[in-house]
């Protein structure tokens, strides 16, 4: 059975000539992103190369929950759910997993067998200046990509998803510096687009110098900027894949001794930008506008973690009994 999420239409059901199957299956799509689709799509295979058959049961759904609670995270059991309750509904058939005791049974997974989010290592300052320094060295067509392509991504606090789809036509050169137009992103699933503004920088960091350098070495006047490179050293025309960017950057990581290279991600200049952003007194405000978070709650965790060790209570204690401040009492 197709694991595409199609919807049934009356077929008694008046339709204008623009109302067609056709486009009322196109806006469907439409209303969830291209990665969305994609994960309920190999939920749903997943599924059935189980044996579950479609439409399912509630009976099940808990036979499958009770199969996979060990070996897989709760969070994606919960993402499967939502992919098979969708297709239930698309097709109208009854949802299998609209049940008290099916909600029951997965709260008691994530209690039981939850874990805590694998979270990426913030790329810092100074571990970014290691590998622009590096890379400068070693001047290249593919050096002076990933140049352009690290900068930006940090100062920008890009998503990877945003970085590798900027085109030379998203980008208005100011004379403060660039303002770099987002047309869509995880959070403006409408296309309403944002902008990212990066000022010009210093001798050490430009993310602004290293794109032009970019661009003209590889003589880039249109379309996609970071864009696939060939053995030949041949600049393809179709952008880099999203996943490419965790790949660059672990890479230089490596070449420059990093200690946590393999931990770091994509997210991990994001996630670097804000810590290092709060460090140095940013308002929350405007770390979330640069980064264009909209939840405070995200942001707040990367604060936080780069504060643990700041006014830490266990830290004043000890440096207290460094200066003898406790005596022992009788």
């Amino acid at each position: 059975m197709s694991t595409e999420i199609t919807v049934k239409t009356d077929e008694n059901a008046s339709l204008s000539p623009v109302a067609s199957q056709h486009t009322t299956q196109h806006y469907i799509h439409s209303a969830t992103s291209q990665n969305t689709r994609l994960a309920y799509q190999a939920d749903i295979r997943h599924f059935e190369r189980w044996g579950g058959a479609l439409p399912a049961t509630t009976e099940i759904i808990l036979c499958y929950l009770h199969t996979f609670a060990l070996t897989l995270n709760p969070s994606t059991l919960a993402r499967r759910l939502i992919a098979l309750k969708h297709w239930h509904e698309y097709q109208g058939f009854a949802d299998p997993t609209d049940s008290s005791l099916v909600a029951k049974i997965l709260s008691g997974i994530t209690r039981t067998h939850g874990k805590p989010k694998d979270k990426a290592q913030p790329l810092l300052p100074e571990h970014l200046l290691r590998i622009v320094d590096h890379l400068a060295t070693h001047m290249t067509t593919q050096t002076l990509r990933d140049n352009a392509l690290l900068q930006t991504g940090f100062l920008g606090a890009f998503r990877r998803s945003e970085l590798v789809q900027i085109q030379v036509e998203h980008i208005d050169w100011q004379p403060q510096g660039i303002e770099i137009l987002i047309p869509s992103s995880k959070t403006d699933q409408t296309h309403t687009g944002q902008y990212c503004a990066i000022p010009y920088g210093n001798d050490k960091l430009c993310a602004i110098r290293a794109i032009q350098g970019w661009l003209e070495h590889a003589n880039i006047k249109n379309g996609p900027i970071f864009r696939r490179i060939y053995r030949n050293n041949k600049v393809g025309k179709t952008a880099i894949t999203a996943l490419s960017v965790n790949h660059i950057l672990q890479k230089h990581a490596i070449a420059v001794g990093l200690e946590n290279a393999k931990a770091l991600s994509s997210h991990s200049l994001r996630r670097g930008f804000a810590t290092t952003a709060s460090r140095n007194g940013v308002s929350l405000q405007s770390i979330m506008q640069q980064g264009r978070w909209k939840q405070i709650s995200t942001v707040m965790e990367y604060i936080e973690a780069a504060g643990r060790f700041e006014n830490n209570a266990a830290s004043q204690v000890l440096q207290n009994l460094e200066k003898g401040a406790f005596s022992e009492s009788t």
